[in-house]
């Protein structure tokens, strides 16, 4: 089915608001999940919606809780997502985190008892365009083994970065510490395909092309020990600094057995001119004319930002799958 994004939008809100998530909850998801769409991220959007309803029916996630938040220390929210969506703990984040990176010069939240953070470029550059750099941090489930052993320890342990650029887009970069997301893997399972044998192991630690063994067994870590070992840093940054659960403490995103996921996330904001006399955004934009003098080089986030832009103006397609699968849960 074709769509323009505010029929999406609405689509995906009504189904979560008929399982009894609050109506500012729903929207915030439903907008969170429509443009990961938008962005090409599929394995973050529409076939989210069956696990995280599946979810609120068992009370893995809260769809009734209310992000809160305090001020430890000048520079410093605490977020605690009460065991619901992330995502609006992130728009939390996002309201409030700018004004203090402002005052100080730097300053970061923390959130703890948290679910799936999502397309973390989204939120990262919702910073960059109140002209601030962003970093974020997010743990995630156990999928992937320390370097050297073979049992699931860290999450995929995403890393977001975003600048603001004079008179352009932002730079946007976002990746995860394993070779591909997750998400991709549970798509390739939703749609019964092969995955490449470079993306998992399987639970004996061979390298696979099933996606249903790769779920069962481990991601491969992007660069090998360099990304396990900057596994281990995001889980600091994210899970250790806002009292979550580590990775290997959480339950699965992908199915609504176990208790709350529990999951952190961080996000620092930095004020590009807080140390110096100011100008950044305006070298970051002959920095990106810089780089995109060299013939294929592609400015990161661009990619991203230039669907969602033509999603808004020609829609979305779902596919049939994804919207049976939404609709029974009506």
């Amino acid at each position: 089915m074709h769509l323009k994004l505010n029929e999406a939008e609405t689509l995906v809100r009504s189904v979560f608001e008929e399982n009894n998530v609050l109506p500012t909850t729903a929207l915030s998801v439903a907008r969170a999940l429509v443009q990961s769409e938008a962005a090409g991220q599929s394995g973050h959007g529409l076939r989210r919606v069956p696990v995280y309803l599946k979810q609120v029916r068992t009370e893995k996630v809260d769809g009734a809780a209310r992000p809160s938040t305090s001020r430890p220390r000048p520079a410093v929210l605490s977020i605690d997502a009460g065991r619901g969506f992330a995502y609006p703990a992130l728009d939390c984040a996002v309201a409030e985190l700018p004004a203090i990176a402002h005052e100080q010069g730097i300053a970061f939240a923390a959130i703890g008892r948290s679910h799936h953070a999502g397309v973390m470029a989204l939120t990262v550059e919702r910073f960059a365009e109140q002209g601030l750099i962003a970093l974020m941090f997010a743990n995630a489930p156990a999928s992937m083994a320390p370097w050297g052993g073979n049992k699931p320890f860290y999450g995929t342990n995403p890393i977001a970065f975003a600048v603001p650029v004079a008179g352009a887009e932002p730079l946007v970069i976002d990746l995860a510490l394993s070779k591909v997301a997750r998400g991709k893997v549970m798509e390739a399972t939703q749609k019964g395909v092969s995955i490449p044998d470079d993306w998992a192991f399987d639970v004996d630690g061979n390298p696979t092309t099933d996606a249903f063994a790769a779920i069962k067994g481990t991601m491969a870590p992007a660069g090998g020990a360099k990304g396990a070992a900057l596994a281990l840093m995001v889980e600091v940054l994210s899970a250790g600094l806002a009292g979550a659960n580590f990775s290997y403490q959480a339950s699965s995103l992908l199915d609504e057995h176990g208790p709350p996921p529990e999951l952190g996330h961080t996000i620092i904001a930095i004020d590009p001119d807080a140390a110096h006399s100011g100008g950044t955004a305006h070298r970051m934009a002959d920095l990106a004319e810089e780089m995109a003098k060299q013939e294929g080089v592609r400015l990161p986030g661009r990619r991203g930002r230039s669907l969602r832009a033509r999603a808004l103006q020609h829609g979305i397609e779902i596919e049939d799958d994804v919207l049976k699968a939404i609709e029974a849960l009506r």
